[in-house]
């Protein structure tokens, strides 16, 4: 039987080993060093960071219009109508929860089902 010895907490122990000593008695930081790749290469980041450009490019059935508008009158101003054409729509939306009585929450559902449809017809693109 192996010897026991006092601790310090006052219980007797037979361990005389480090924490670092595995089963097959190879100490851990050599087995480390063995495992260890000596260069680790470094690729790219997944993702750079939030991207700009429209997700909706060139998709759905007025995309094509949208876009050759968007190129003969500008980029600008193209964008000052469309955030008027969304403002109107968003108030006949509006118009149309009151004359049917529906609260803030279905409007807004109905905005972002707007939304939605308009993304999938190539409105927003």
């Amino acid at each position: 039987m192996a010897a026991s010895s006092l601790t310090a907490t006052g219980f007797a122990s037979s361990f005389h080993g480090s924490w670092g000593t595995s089963i097959a008695g190879e100490d851990y930081s050599a087995m480390v060093v063995k495992t260890a790749p000596t260069r680790v290469q470094v690729g790219k980041p997944l993702r750079s960071g939030p991207m700009m450009g429209n997700v909706n490019e060139g998709k759905g059935l007025f995309a094509p219009l949208v876009v050759i508008t968007r190129n003969i009158v500008g980029k600008k101003r193209f964008n000052q109508l469309r955030g008027k054409a969304i403002a109107l729509h968003s108030q006949v939306i509006t118009e149309f929860c009151k004359s049917i009585g529906a609260d803030a929450k279905q409007r807004q559902g109905l905005i972002r089902l707007a939304k939605k449809n308009g993304e999938r017809l190539g409105f927003l693109a």
